[in-house]
């Protein structure tokens, strides 16, 4: 039998860029590779370069240089004219072993060599300012601003040649190429393809709402989870995959979708991102992208406002539809219609009829955060099932009590009573004290901003770890830079719970029996946090305690109450109120 193949929109820019070397060559060029000064990549930079390697970036054929770098950042477009609206740079710190004209090795975590670049540029980049010409913000509560602070002050860019991609030894049959995607729509037999991009579980809603989209689009639906970094605090892909497949499996027509996996690095970069996504899902196949509310939002600032509003996104994809080839659909509001089993858009519903909802903080506290099944009408029981196993209810999940203020407020004395009085209500938990950890985790370590930043980065990455199993772990650590601590908010994700210990320096100072306040008024020590270094007190902090006028057994049974209303532990039968 002879399967006609549809001709799908070109890729971006006219061809898919490849840039594996041949089986050939491997071997060569691993070798040579081995013999090179390397750098380790970020598992963001990782991403970046596996979907380069295989043409989902295209027409990028490499990190970008100064001049595309500038443009982009400036103009939304590379510097021949082409719209490409987000940066893709490879940071380093050290540029010793770096000269333009010679080749490095890149390496990931592991020290895999994954590829060569021939570097042909070494450049300076200021973080304020891609900050706020890409992301629109300095506020470090976006995870990719405050990620920014530990990114390398130079970028480096040259031709690349990619040996070995990231290996995946997860749902590997799902992990396709753009040429691999495009090979399999052709075969449906529809020209028109639309992509749904999703970080989050799939609901009655979405099925909906995809389903109208391959009705009016007559064609195919690539659902296009992204598998790569994503936002703090998101469904795990493990959770989310395995739900798509039950979905796919069983609700839709077979040759109507593709369930296929993006290892995209997001950076929630709102309007800018959706863009992105666009090109992205062209070099796919795609040449229609439904794009949401607040599609690739990062959540609220500080102030507790958007950072992005929220149809920005689907208003910056239309204006360069004509230029990017792919066309907006739109995410119409859909309610559930309890009386008729059905959904139906919110412009069309008769005033009175009665709807269902549920809404994403309910879902999380009000089902999965007290172990209740999601109703039938929301989630397909396959799905709801899956969600369940994944999240426990909430005082058996992990969280984070991250106790920041000046040396000498407190905050030692409160998270050691607090430690206590959380065992009493049965949870396990590891006490983590700035003095402790510099004496076993980060021992060598000075107090340059640098030094203290890795101190505190440290302390959160064991705090996510423990979270992540499902332990309690209380922080008390000086922390005094505000991006750091949200780099650590974005590390622990959803149980991060900041607790400013706000004490005055005066109080501090005369509650100092090392002397160490003396000595540093005195010029005798350096940097001293709140003398000749200062300290950024939270903005939006969950808590906020006081220690003049309240004790440290105080402070901690308003935390304890504060956990028992967050649903984090159980309170005592005679502690719930009639």
């Amino acid at each position: 039998m002879t399967v006609t193949k549809t001709e799908l929109i070109k890729p971006y820019g006219g061809e898919l860029v490849n840039l594996l070397v041949s089986e050939d060559d491997f071997a060569k060029r691993k070798t040579y590779a081995g013999t090179l000064p390397s750098i380790q990549i970020s598992v963001r930079a990782q991403c970046d370069l596996e979907l380069m390697a295989v043409g989902a970036f295209s027409p990028l054929d490499r990190f970008m240089g100064k001049a595309d770098h500038q443009r982009v950042v400036d103009e939304m477009r590379l510097a021949d004219g082409t719209v490409f609206p987000m940066p893709i740079t490879l940071p380093v710190d050290n540029v010793d072993e770096i000269e333009v004209g010679k080749d490095i090795a890149l390496r990931d975590s592991n020290n895999r060599i994954l590829a060569i670049m021939t570097v042909e540029e070494i450049y300076e980049w200021d973080r304020e300012e891609v900050s706020q010409k890409v992301f629109g913000t300095l506020d470090p509560r976006h995870p990719i601003v405050a990620e920014m602070h530990r990114w390398g002050k130079y970028n480096i860019s040259g031709p690349l040649q990619v040996i070995e991609m990231p290996p995946h030894y997860d749902f590997a049959m799902l992990r396709r190429t753009p040429a691999e995607t495009r090979a399999i729509i052709a075969e449906y037999g529809h020209e028109n393809v639309v992509a749904f991009q999703t970080r989050n579980p799939l609901h009655r809603v979405h099925e909906e709402l995809t389903k109208r989209a391959i009705e009016a689009i007559d064609g195919v639906l690539l659902l296009h989870p992204v598998v790569g970094v994503t936002k703090p605090g998101d469904v795990d892909h493990f959770t989310r995959v395995r739900a798509y497949k039950a979905l796919v499996e069983n609700y839709y027509e077979k040759d109507r979708v593709l369930l296929s996996l993006l290892p995209l690095a997001m950076r929630m970069g709102g309007p800018r991102e959706a863009l992105w996504h666009a090109i992205i899902r062209r070099n796919y196949g795609a040449n229609h992208l439904i794009v949401g509310r607040d599609h690739a939002g990062p959540g609220k600032d500080a102030q507790g406002n958007p950072f992005y509003g929220p149809y920005d996104a689907q208003d910056l994809v239309e204006q360069f539809k004509d230029e990017v080839g792919v066309t907006v659909v739109p995410f119409s509001e859909l309610h559930y219609l309890t009386e008729e089993d059905r959904y139906e858009e919110a412009t069309k519903i008769p005033e009175g009829t009665k709807t269902s909802k549920i809404s994403g903080t309910q879902v999380r506290e009000e089902y999965l955060g007290k172990g209740r099944m999601l109703p039938a009408w929301f989630s397909r029981p396959e799905v709801a099932a899956i969600l369940r196993e994944a999240y426990p209810p909430r005082h058996k999940r992990g969280i984070c009590l991250w106790f920041t203020g000046l040396s000498g407020s407190g905050k030692s004395t409160t998270a050691e009573i607090l430690s206590v009085m959380l065992e009493e209500y049965g949870r396990q938990v590891t006490l983590l004290d700035g003095d402790i950890v510099r004496t076993h985790l980060s021992k060598g370590l000075g107090f340059s901003k640098e030094d203290r930043d890795i101190n505190i980065r440290r302390i959160g990455y064991v705090a996510s770890e423990i979270v992540r199993h499902g332990g309690v772990v209380i922080c008390a650590a000086i922390s005094p830079y505000m991006a750091t601590r949200n780099d650590v908010r974005n590390m622990v994700g959803e149980g991060f719970t900041e607790i400013y210990v706000d004490t005055p320096l005066e109080v501090c100072e005369e509650r100092d029996t090392k002397g160490l306040y003396a000595k540093a008024r005195r010029g005798e020590i350096k940097g001293f946090t709140g003398i000749d270094d200062p300290y950024e007190p939270p903005r939006n902090p969950e808590m906020t305690v006081n220690t003049v006028d309240n004790t440290p057994e105080e402070n901690s049974a308003r935390i304890v109450n504060y956990l028992i209303e967050q649903g984090f532990i159980i309170a005592h039968p005679e502690e719930v109120e009639d």
